[in-house]
């Protein structure tokens, strides 16, 4: 556990479980900030420029993922002549062109994250996008907002896999069943919750379906430390005695 975040007096032993939550890990793309706008116009600008067809559908289909499975994607659906890392840069380009000109928070988004920094519970950002997009959102936030930052690149397998959510835990030195996961998409619920994170899912461009124990909010507005602490943290699984 972050030692900043210990609920014992100095001095003083722990016992019990450990304090809850010992980690709050942020998505980025729809929760953080609503930038999957960006991501649709710019497939859709690809499309376009490349002589093919694309749907809401197709858009929808990709939210959450990474992005180089994005790329593989876009690449067979729209017949380019990219490999798929070329793909996720020309998305990127058009991303990042619009980020210039404005940066689309998500509603109560940066008064919660200040609020849990204020209260000193870590914050890890998990998103599924690539340095160089989360670095220029980063910018307009204080220092040490987030205490880790987990990206595309830094991980073999993108979200739905736990791995993401585990890598940002583990980088925390805390267990991923004292944490909760802020997420607005299936797919990084789904990582989230296999990771065995509490999962907090704020939907916003594509319909989540809930499963047993995750929690949903119509949004992050009006949601304080406070309230993120008096969640129902989901169970630990038991272990069999050897």
């Amino acid at each position: 556990m972050n030692a900043a975040f210990s609920p014992v007096p100095a001095g003083q032993e722990p016992s019990g479980p450990p304090a809850r939550p010992a980690a709050v890990l942020w998505d980025m793309d729809g929760t953080l900030v609503d930038t999957e706008p960006y991501w649709i116009a710019t497939e859709y600008a690809l499309a376009e420029e490349y002589g093919g067809e694309w749907s809401e559908a197709d858009a929808a289909h990709l939210v959450g993922s990474d992005l180089l499975v994005s790329g593989a994607y876009i690449k067979q659906k729209l017949g380019m002549p990219h490999t798929p890392e070329e793909v996720v840069e020309l998305l990127l380009d058009g991303v990042c062109a619009r980020l210039d000109a404005d940066v689309p928070w998500r509603p109560g988004a940066k008064e919660l994250l200040a609020d849990l920094v204020a209260h000193d519970i870590p914050c890890a950002l998990v998103t599924m996008s690539w340095q160089r997009f989360v670095a220029p959102i980063l910018a307009h936030l204080p220092a040490e907002s987030f205490k880790v930052i987990v990206t595309g690149e830094q991980v073999a397998n993108g979200k739905p896999h736990p791995e993401p959510y585990e890598t940002a835990a583990a980088a925390l030195g805390v267990d991923p069943y004292d944490c909760v996961a802020i997420e607005d998409s299936p797919t990084g619920a789904t990582s989230a919750d296999a990771a065995g994170c509490t999962v907090l899912v704020v939907p916003n461009h594509v319909p989540v379906s809930l499963r047993a124990g995750w929690i949903e909010r119509d949004s992050l507005t009006g949601l304080d430390a406070a309230g993120v602490k008096s969640l129902s943290f989901r169970d630990r699984p038991e272990i069999d005695p050897v």
